[in-house]
């Protein structure tokens, strides 16, 4: 993909952006520990999405009430043009799932479709296992080593604080359904996507590409993945019967809900913070990502309440972030090529924030150190100054947008992340107010002055 990040860095540094002052540093200090020992937002957030909409499959009538609580929810709050930017999406669904190993030591396993998985129908489908420990090992294989069978592809992915290991091992769930089709697979299961050791099955998105014809496509439990491995060691051939019904919907509405806190100036580019509205089905999405809604929202929210920032912060919501970026998309087509003062998402989670890394621009390198500086006494340490990260911001970060990256620990995500265990008990209020309070400060610098409300007049 072609940068243009240095176009962009000029595009702000030639505006009169720059001119404008930071607020001081003991009135950020002020707002971050304000959050971090008192605030309650991003909680009552979290929990009222996770408890009164609950799981939000992109492009389904609970994504829409999703979208619906949150419209009022941020009305309620005070925010301003708030609305909702509509798309259509191909829509997928779930159904009965299982799996069982007829031969050679009968027993049930415990399985989940990944998104868009083809449907076995009710009856399942029954093949031989043939396994492979790497989407490597499986692309090499001769196609009749895998025709007629049933897929298992396996991986050991460790648990790490920045997360970097799902790139690498996401591999088995994104290439190996497309690789396992085109080699005449009838099936495939793979080791969940996670790093822990419980019976919840991580789904997540993936699709077939190359023109291979969409097969039934399921991860197995960490312990049950283990299980298999054992039975195939015994050098048996291993029969399994799979069950997977899904349904292609067609295509449905899903979309962005936007809200405001109006600058000063109106003619200065936003300060865009964010997070996605929509969750795999399984959990009630409290780490992926209600917790991210009200992370970024409740930083929003203070600033708001301590006067009118001199940018206007612009609040998204986006939908249909789990099942290919599709809200990320949809903004960057309609708003992309607009200026953005900076780019921030929350999507890794509610564990506590412990590095901060930013792509503003040589000319505004005062606005990163300022930053750091914020955000030291928080025990978070400054990373580059040469990038950010985010899911759905993540393209138009590619295309030359400046942003900011607050990075989460990450080291317990994966145990939970897309599994049945997504839900509000794993979110921790102390490392919450973390967030909230660090991302205050770093919105505060971000937005420029604020100006506070003018005091009532008494008689």
């Amino acid at each position: 993909m072609v940068r243009r990040f240095a176009a962009a860095a000029l595009l702000v540094s030639a505006s009169p952006l720059l001119a404008q002052a930071m607020p001081p540093p003991d009135k950020v200090a002020q707002l971050r520990d304000a959050a971090h020992e008192g605030d309650q937002y991003a909680w009552e957030i979290t929990e009222g999405l996770t408890t009164e909409v609950g799981p939000r499959l992109a492009g389904t009538e609970a994504e829409e009430r999703a979208r619906n609580w949150a419209v009022a929810k941020l009305r309620q709050m005070g925010f301003a043009n708030v609305r909702v930017e509509s798309f259509d999406m191909p829509v997928w669904t779930r159904g009965n799932e299982s799996a069982e190993i007829l031969a050679p030591f009968p027993q049930p396993m415990v399985v989940t479709a990944l998104g868009n998985s083809a449907s076995t129908g009710p009856g399942g489908v029954t093949g031989e296992i043939v396994a492979f420990d790497s989407v490597d090992a499986l692309q090499a294989a001769p196609d009749q080593a895998v025709k007629g069978k049933i897929v298992f592809v396996d991986h050991r992915m460790p648990a790490t604080q920045d997360g970097s290991s799902y790139g690498q091992f996401g591999a088995p769930r994104r290439q190996a359904p497309t690789i396992a089709s085109l080699k005449g697979a009838i099936a495939i299961v793979i080791r969940s996507i996670g790093t822990d050791h419980h019976r919840n099955p991580h789904t997540g998105a993936m699709s077939f590409a190359d023109g291979a014809a969409p097969i039934p496509a399921g991860a197995l439990t960490l312990p049950d993945a283990e299980q298999l491995n054992r039975i195939l060691k015994r050098g048996r051939p291993v029969k399994m019967k799979l069950v997977l019904e899904s349904q292609q919907l067609g295509n449905r509405a899903s979309g962005n809900v936007i809200a405001e806190v109006p600058g000063q100036d109106p003619s200065l580019p936003p300060i865009l913070v964010s997070c996605h509205l929509d969750s795999w089905d399984q959990g009630t999405g409290a780490i992926d990502d209600a917790a991210g809604c009200g992370i970024a929202t409740a930083a929003a929210k203070r600033i708001m309440d301590a006067g009118r920032p001199l940018r206007t912060i612009r609040i998204v919501w986006f939908g249909a972030e789990e099942v290919g970026l599709l809200g990320g998309f949809a903004y960057r087509a309609k708003h992309g090529k607009e200026p953005h003062y900076a780019l921030i998402e929350s999507d890794f989670g509610a564990d506590r924030i412990w590095k901060v890394d930013s792509k503003l621009g040589e000319g505004r390198r005062a606005e990163a150190v300022a930053i750091g500086k914020a955000l030291a006494p928080l025990g978070i340490v400054t990373g580059s100054f040469e990038r950010a990260g985010g899911s759905d911001i993540g393209p138009m970060l590619a295309d030359g947008l400046p942003g900011v990256g607050l990075n989460q620990d990450g080291t317990r995500y994966f145990d939970i992340h897309h599994t049945p265990d997504d839900t509000l008990d794993k979110v921790d209020p102390a490392q919450l107010r973390q967030n909230v309070a660090a991302w205050t400060a770093v919105v505060a610098i971000l937005s420029g002055g604020i100006e506070e409300p003018k005091a009532r007049k008494t008689r």
